[in-house]
């Protein structure tokens, strides 16, 4: 029989779970402010600005200086690296601003998707040589969280069962060396949006796939109350010809995560995977509002839904500055009015009438063919 030595103590258990509650207290979400440099070069490009180091400081501060409607909203800040140490123009860091805001600090400790051999163009993540030593550091910094994205995609032989237990180990592996160090894990297998699949198949695969993360969990000990899960929205791919309404996509994905995530977890948020702002904020409200019994908070972990249209209005100039934070402002509450009420009402008022609620019910109950 296995035997788990115990590499936590009471203590350090409380910590992440206390922090992880943090983060998706009701009504609260993460703004995702991880982007590399090479990710924030296309976003800058589509407003025509520069990517200078100056100018990424100049627009993060911008959403983390916004003025205090932004707190019931926030309950953590992801950071990439160079953020960290960033500070703003009158000399303080950004992690020191965002504590005391009241936010949780995180950082992306991942090192990007290379390819995994023997498959159909699937790949993994690296990353986890020096991640010990990287998650020390992170700490004494100031980082409380962490995440780390493996990327799956559906094709008609994808994904394979080598790239699912290959992604779900790696993200075992990382949750226990961020606990090591006292760092909420993000567990963040995302399946990508692209193809032609319905959204019967995205509820399938995503099953398949989260079963695959919390097995490796389990294996690996780690402490599930001190972790957050970080999934995409069960939809169908971007090249499908049908149109599922949001009661659909909340009733698959908030059934997907019924059958694979165990009620341990404090809280799932979710990333908007290639949805508008609308989309994004619509869904999560559908989902929200699904007449299911959902034992975690369902919240968002979002970037370009919270930050399109604010980084359309600072279009890289600083006398641009107070309508870039309006615009942010604006996304964060739209964000607080789609959250769920606490945790502990279990199930909130059906947006379905019966005969709709009934027909997706049995369409849900193939699934398990």
């Amino acid at each position: 029989m296995p035997h788990a030595y115990p590499f936590l103590t009471p203590e350090q258990k409380k910590e992440l779970s206390d922090n992880a509650l943090k983060i998706v207290a009701p009504g609260k979400g993460i703004l995702a402010a991880d982007e590399s440099t090479g990710s924030v070069a296309k976003r800058f490009q589509s407003i025509n600005a520069e990517n200078t180091e100056e100018n990424r400081r100049f627009y993060r501060q911008l959403l983390f200086t916004a003025d205090d409607r932004i707190k019931p909203c926030i309950g953590g800040v992801i950071f990439f690296h160079e953020t960290l140490y960033q500070k703003t123009d009158d000399g303080k860091l950004f992690p020191q601003l965002i504590k005391e805001r009241g936010m949780v600090v995180g950082i992306k400790v991942d090192k990007g998707v290379v390819p995994l051999a023997g498959t159909n163009g699937e790949t993994t993540t690296q990353g986890l040589d020096g991640l010990y030593e990287r998650c020390a550091q992170y700490k004494k910094d100031g980082a409380d969280f962490a995440k780390w994205r493996c990327v799956l995609k559906i094709t008609p032989t994808t994904p394979s069962s080598l790239a699912i237990k290959e992604n779900a180990n790696v993200l075992a592996r990382y949750a226990s060396i961020c606990q090591m160090h006292g760092i909420v894990p993000i567990v963040e297998p995302e399946i990508l949006p692209d193809g032609d699949h319905d959204l019967k198949r995205c509820q399938y695969v995503t099953e398949k796939v989260l079963a695959a993360v919390y097995k490796a969990l389990s294996e690996h000990h780690v402490y599930l109350e001190g972790t957050l899960l970080k999934p995409n929205m069960v939809t169908a791919g971007h090249s499908c010809s049908h149109k599922y309404s949001p009661q659909e996509i909340a009733m698959a994905t908030v059934t997907a995560l019924r059958r694979t995530v165990p009620p341990a977890v404090p809280g799932i948020t979710f990333l908007s995977g290639g949805q508008s702002e609308e989309e994004a904020s619509v869904n999560l409200n559908a989902m929200n509002m699904c007449p299911l019994h959902r034992p975690w908070a369902l919240t968002f972990s979002y970037g370009r839904a919270l930050q399109a249209s604010a980084l359309k209005a600072w279009g890289g100039k600083k006398e641009n500055a107070k309508a870039c934070q309006e615009e942010f402002v604006k996304r964060a509450l739209v964000k607080l009015l789609s959250e769920s009420s606490p945790v502990d009402e279990k199930v909130t008022k059906p947006m379905l009438d019966p005969a709709t609620f009934s027909v997706i019910q049995d369409w849900n109950s193939d699934t398990r063919a």
